[in-house]
């Protein structure tokens, strides 16, 4: 099927690692140029720049400067077509809600929300201009399933899932389009990595890090974690002409974990 991306430019957050890396090389492969923002590169995303041309810029984004510098800095090497809001990190709160100190919610709140309100805000008005873009925010499951265990991250997630709703609204007749997709658990090393939530809860609760994340996609319908690579396709569809007329949608990819409708 052809995504009508070649030759477009999209600029990812967070594409040194995950999801964040999974979406550049599907971008890749449709012919985007892609551009990354991440507070440093990795070894992945270096051969990805080595081979294909991807452009990495070191920034944070949790600073209020860091997205509005990333967005300059990727215009001036060409148009902007594709938002890729991806950057994001999650800590378990295993001493409960009385233990999560301002600090702590507001370096949420910054990397998981208001990094995807900066960098919106700062390409914007250049989408604007050319009367054309798409933009796709990486939200979570935990928007719609709330869980005391990332307490801040699921009210920062449920921001930006309400974020995508109110912008699609006003930018719609600009020919801009704004969706979500949220994804339960990912076998990425957010999850499953030696620093990830299935090592930090099973060092708390002295239980084994495999039987931890077995209890995390055992309410599944599918019993896995979703993989980077299907979050990857259904983002890059998203961003794509093919649902030209999809706008303000919040797509779960999330093996059925979430039951409602």
């Amino acid at each position: 099927m052809d995504l009508g991306l070649q030759g477009k430019r999209a600029l990812v957050t967070g594409a040194s690692k995950g999801i964040g890396l999974a979406v550049a090389r599907r971008l890749l492969a449709e012919d985007v140029l892609v551009v990354d923002g991440s507070r440093e590169s990795s070894e992945e995303l270096n051969a990805l720049s080595k081979d294909s041309g991807v452009v990495h810029f070191d920034v944070d984004l949790s600073g209020s400067e860091g997205p509005a510098r990333l967005v300059e800095a990727a215009l001036s090497g060409g148009p902007i077509d594709i938002l890729v809001n991806n950057a994001g990190a999650v800590t378990p709160r295993l001493g409960g809600f009385l233990s999560v100190t301002d600090e702590q919610w507001a370096k949420t709140i910054a990397l998981s929300f208001m990094a995807a309100v900066r960098t919106t805000r700062a390409v914007l008005p250049h989408m604007i201009d050319r009367r054309g873009g798409s933009i796709v925010n990486n939200a979570s499951v935990n928007a719609s399933l709330p869980d005391p265990l990332v307490i801040d991250y699921s009210a920062a997630k449920g921001a930006l899932a309400n974020f995508t709703k109110a912008l699609s609204k006003e930018v719609g007749s600009h020919g801009i389009r704004v969706n979500a997709v949220s994804p339960g658990p990912v076998s990425t090393a957010l999850w499953l990595g030696q620093q990830g939530v299935a090592a930090a809860v099973s060092a708390a609760q002295g239980a084994d890090p495999d039987d931890v994340a077995d209890r995390a996609v055992k309410d599944t319908a599918t019993g896995r974690f979703t993989t980077p690579e299907e979050v990857a396709d259904l983002i890059v569809f998203l961003a794509s002409t093919r649902v030209s007329n999809v706008t303000g949608a919040n797509y779960l990819i999330d093996g059925g974990l979430t039951q409602s409708l």
